[in-house]
């Protein structure tokens, strides 16, 4: 189901990606693509891919701007549609992640798991999950975490194809959730410290 919807999802997208990188050629240059280490099934470390949404602003000294201050209008609007994780497909078809699974995370993070937080990486880490269609960003990092693990432990694929379908709706703004795109007062999410 992975590698057959990811390779029709490349397929039938292909207008809109290349639409999305001449986009962001002309507004913010080149790469398109951002590409970060993140933690994979068992922990292993990968190259995740997303569209570029953020320019390369630094102060006087040299030094990159907070990401809210670097994330430009067209960066907001792919965020705000989700085509910004449209290149994943790509990793899907790779084999590093899944269509649906818990959202990849950083590996500094994975020092910083509770044991229970450590069975999110039981299962390839997804596009979209369970806890994106409840609440997604706007929630806390230990209700996402719950939420992980109640879709780890509860997998099957009648679940996945629910939260497929959810996500779809969300996106097109019939599931009443389209303003978690971000935690108050930050780009995306506050970093993870670790679970008191």
């Amino acid at each position: 189901m992975d590698v057959a919807g990811a390779a029709a999802g490349l397929l039938l997208l292909s207008p809109l990606l290349l639409a999305v990188a001449l986009a962001i050629i002309w507004k913010m240059g080149t790469p398109v693509v951002f590409a970060q280490t993140r933690a994979g099934r068992g922990g292993k470390p990968f190259v995740m891919y997303k569209f570029r949404s953020m320019n390369d602003a630094r102060d006087g000294h040299g030094v990159l701007l907070p990401d809210g201050a670097r994330l430009t209008e067209l960066g907001k609007l792919l965020r705000r549609t989700s085509v910004d994780e449209l290149p994943q497909l790509w990793n899907v078809l790779k084999g590093d992640m899944s269509l649906v699974g818990p959202r990849p995370l950083l590996m500094d993070y994975v020092p910083l798991y509770s044991e229970r937080q450590k069975r999110r990486l039981d299962v390839k880490p997804g596009i979209t999950g369970w806890a994106q269609t409840h609440g997604r960003n706007a929630i806390t990092w230990e209700e996402k975490f719950d939420l992980d693990l109640w879709y780890v432990e509860h997998w099957s694929v009648w679940l996945d194809v629910r939260i497929l379908m959810a996500t779809v709706a969300q996106v097109a703004g019939r599931s009443g959730q389209g303003d978690n795109i971000s935690a108050p007062g930050e780009a995306t999410m506050p970093r993870f410290t670790g679970t008191r």
